[in-house]
């Protein structure tokens, strides 16, 4: 499967726009693109860990960047001095990997040990977009509004 058709849901939505190419990059996505092996964590409702299995990585040869809501995370291996292997089963290659970040979802930390590459993040939605509740007042006019005929439409507009 290659695409997937995802009209039905852009007729409901409204900016959602991105979510079929990324859909569709996730399918379509190849072996060399699934390393290194990964895991994304939800800790609590709103903090979430990205933990990556970067073992023979040291924290200079690593990178974290995040750009317009994308995290990227790269390792470069240093050249080490020639060396003559029997079997190289290691493998020194480099790497990227991006991860789409939803909206206010910011990177707290990071922290390598044994290994393991883990990045915090939490989700802070500001007050202004969190769900309020509104009052609804009693209305103390009686009032009814008229529904003007199109003949008097007409002759307002006209004198306007």
């Amino acid at each position: 499967m290659n695409s997937i058709d995802l009209t039905p849901f852009y007729r409901n939505s409204i900016g959602f726009d991105r979510l079929g190419s990324l859909i569709n990059n996730a399918l379509t996505s190849d072996v060399a693109a699934s390393y290194p092996p990964y895991n994304i964590e939800v800790i609590d409702e709103n903090q979430y860990a990205i933990s990556l299995a970067v073992a023979g990585f040291d924290q200079s040869e690593l990178d974290i960047k995040v750009e317009q809501g994308v995290l990227t995370v790269r390792g470069e291996k240093t050249k080490p001095a020639e060396r003559q292997y029997l079997h190289q089963g290691i493998a020194n290659r480099i790497f990227e990997r991006k991860f789409n970040l939803a909206d206010h979802v910011e990177v707290t930390e990071a922290s390598l040990r044994n290994g393991l590459l883990t990045i915090s993040l939490v989700r802070e939605i500001p007050e202004a977009m969190k769900p309020r509740h509104i009052s609804i007042s009693q209305s103390t006019d009686t009032t009814e509004h008229k529904i003007r005929d199109k003949s008097e439409y007409k002759s307002n507009m006209a004198a306007a």
